[in-house]
């Protein structure tokens, strides 16, 4: 495909925006034993491990389009 070819075949079409999805509040949350971290997964109910990093609460539901995923078939 010719260089600035791909404009003829998006020609009209509207422009793609995604709003990053920010969070209202965030807190840090410090645990003293895994038995406490695994204590507040279950009363807030969701997974939690060592490793985890950050979670949505409530849980983030995934949506049609993030399950989505743009494969090159060259």
């Amino acid at each position: 495909m010719k260089k600035e070819e791909w404009k003829t075949h998006w020609h009209g079409m509207p422009e793609f925006n995604q709003p990053k999805s920010e969070p209202f509040s965030m807190i840090r949350v410090r645990f003293e034993t895994e038995a406490d971290l695994q204590e507040f997964a279950e009363l807030i109910g969701q997974k939690l491990t060592p490793k985890t990093q950050s979670i949505w609460h409530p849980k983030l539901k995934k949506s049609h389009a993030q399950k989505m995923r743009w494969q090159n078939e060259t």
